[in-house]
């Protein structure tokens, strides 16, 4: 399969404003990573504005399982936002530091529970598929290919990602890497060849932003 096939081919059958809407979304996304990556907090409004068009994107190609994830996002930006205010000093740029044992125990927590609960997001996307009506609608995991138990795994890590760089902990940047990662041969998969480089980009500013905040953090000492 060649490069037009990948990248190119699925997007024949798109609307040009789906394909305007998808770029947006993508150039906001990286703004975010940057501005992550800076410790700046307009990571957040162009965070949120990246995910709420995707909220609108995957609305329409009818993917209401990854549309509610992303509306999460959208949701934890909102918050990541708030303690980012609250701990700036000069409400723009605020200090790191490395989880503490209690954050870790917790965001293994978070782990867990947003496995369950994207795969029970899964379980019932016939049902939201079907604009939430039961009528010849057979639910279960029966559906999912391997780019589906992907998203859910990705899912997870994204989650817990955005809850430590909300705590403005360095390990945050450990997830996105390996999230991202992931999530390149995903989205070709899905016929998201944009998106797709979009995670290639975000997984070298990843590496740049857990270097950049590693040099300028607090020392590293193991909390109670």
């Amino acid at each position: 399969m060649n490069f037009h096939d990948l990248f190119l081919t699925p997007y024949e059958s798109y609307e040009p404003y789906q394909i305007v809407l998808e770029a947006i979304a993508t150039i906001f996304g990286i703004l975010s990573v940057y501005f992550s990556i800076k410790k700046n907090i307009w990571v957040y409004p162009t965070g949120i504005i990246s995910t709420a068009l995707y909220v609108y994107i995957l609305f329409n190609f009818g993917l209401l399982g990854d549309m509610m994830i992303n509306f999460y996002y959208t949701v934890m930006s909102i918050y990541g936002w708030i303690l980012w205010s609250k701990s700036s000093e000069d409400h723009i740029h605020v200090e790191v530091s490395w989880a503490t044992r209690k954050e870790w125990i917790f965001a293994g927590v978070l782990f867990l529970v947003s496995l369950i609960l994207v795969t029970v997001v899964y379980y019932y996307k016939p049902f939201i598929d079907n604009h939430f009506a039961m009528e010849n609608v057979r639910l279960g995991l029966y559906h999912l290919d391997w780019a589906n138990w992907l998203d859910v795994f990705t899912t997870a890590i994204f989650l817990v990602g955005m809850w430590l760089m909300a705590k403005r902990k360095i390990e945050n940047w450990i997830f996105w890497i390996l999230g991202d990662l992931i999530c390149i041969p995903m989205m070709i998969y899905k016929g998201l060849g944009i998106t797709s480089i979009q995670y290639l980009v975000f997984t070298a500013m990843a590496v740049a932003g857990y270097i950049e905040w590693k040099k300028s953090a607090q020392p590293h000492h193991v909390t109670p």
